[in-house]
């Protein structure tokens, strides 16, 4: 984990904070790519994963958007509302399942809401290296879009590239996911971070493209563990241990004191991903393909249970 200090707090939306964290005694931070995010610890318990929205690379400042969510458990409310600047925090190094093509013949970008996070790293990084990119960004209304501002003025820069929709002006027409896709040349990179409708329609009209130019990123899966009780064997040490319905591996091993590697605890980020020597996983995450999880070699251990009664891990 780093060390680092809480720089710099700005509302740059409706509800969407931007804070900026800086190394503690001068360390600079391991530099990030587009796409990145980190886990952050709170004073209060909490963990959490937000994406990176400096520019990439960065080592002097790592800035986090965050969505103020009245209703959640805490997490967005702690740092929006109650952390203040100069407060310190830990942070895990940035990982990234949702890496930028850069040598791509171009990107197309396709962002819900507090989704666009990811995506504007993604063309930061585009603008410094000349790539060429197209935005669809869709908000349920306008003073609630971030970033706003810096895409209009790279709209005005090169004309075509921005297209907005706001969900309280009938002036902007609804995005159309599957024209977007359908009109994208065969040779370009697509991308799509967003609600779970949003990924679900982009899924299925990309269905047919080549799986390697298609990449999404989840920001919430909607629930955790599910299942039945089952038992897991850690091959490398040969401890075993029961795991409860409802609980994950994850939280069992953290319960033992043994260190593991993880996340979002939610599936979304990949941190946890494990090999499976033996059993049938249960897979809820919002990472693996169907391919990977139809081969019953990986696991995310933070969220996925088991369908037979054990599993060997490769931990």
């Amino acid at each position: 984990m780093i060390g680092v200090i809480l720089s710099s707090i700005e509302q740059h939306a409706k509800d969407i904070f931007v804070l900026g964290f800086a190394p503690e005694m001068d360390v600079p931070l391991p530099p990030a790519a587009a796409g990145a995010h980190i886990r952050i610890v709170l004073p209060n318990g909490l963990e959490r994963c937000y994406s990176l929205v400096s520019q990439p690379g960065s080592v002097r400042e790592y800035s986090l958007a965050i969505n103020l969510d009245s209703h959640g458990d805490g997490g967005s409310r702690y740092l929006c509302e109650t952390a203040r600047i100069g407060d310190r925090f830990c942070i895990s190094a940035p990982l990234n399942q949702f890496s930028l093509i850069e040598n791509a013949p171009s990107s197309f970008f396709i962002a819900g809401g507090i989704g666009i996070t990811p995506i504007w790293s993604m063309i930061q990084r585009l603008e410094q290296i000349g790539g060429d990119w197209h935005l669809f960004y869709a908000v349920r209304e306008r003073a609630c879009a971030a970033f706003l501002a810096q895409l209009e003025s790279l709209e005005a820069a090169l004309p075509g590239r921005v297209s907005v929709s706001f969900g309280d002006d009938s002036a902007y027409p609804r995005l159309d996911i599957a024209k977007i896709v359908q009109q994208a040349p065969a040779s370009s990179h697509l991308y799509c971070c967003g609600p779970k409708t949003m990924l679900d329609a982009f899924k299925t009209v990309a269905a047919g493209r080549d799986p390697a130019t298609v990449h999404w990123e989840h920001f919430s899966t909607g629930s955790r563990v599910a299942g039945d009780s089952y038992t897991i064997e850690l091959a490398r040490n040969g401890q075993t241990f029961f795991v409860p319905a409802g609980k994950s591996v994850l939280d069992i091993l953290i319960a033992a004191g043994l260190e593991v590697a993880y996340g979002c605890k939610q599936g979304i980020c990949g941190a946890c991903q494990t090999n499976v020597l033996d059993g049938i996983p249960q897979h809820n995450d919002m990472v693996l393909s169907d391919e990977e999880r139809a081969s019953n070699k990986i696991v995310m251990i933070c969220c996925s249970g088991a369908v037979s009664e054990r599993l060997v891990l490769d931990l």
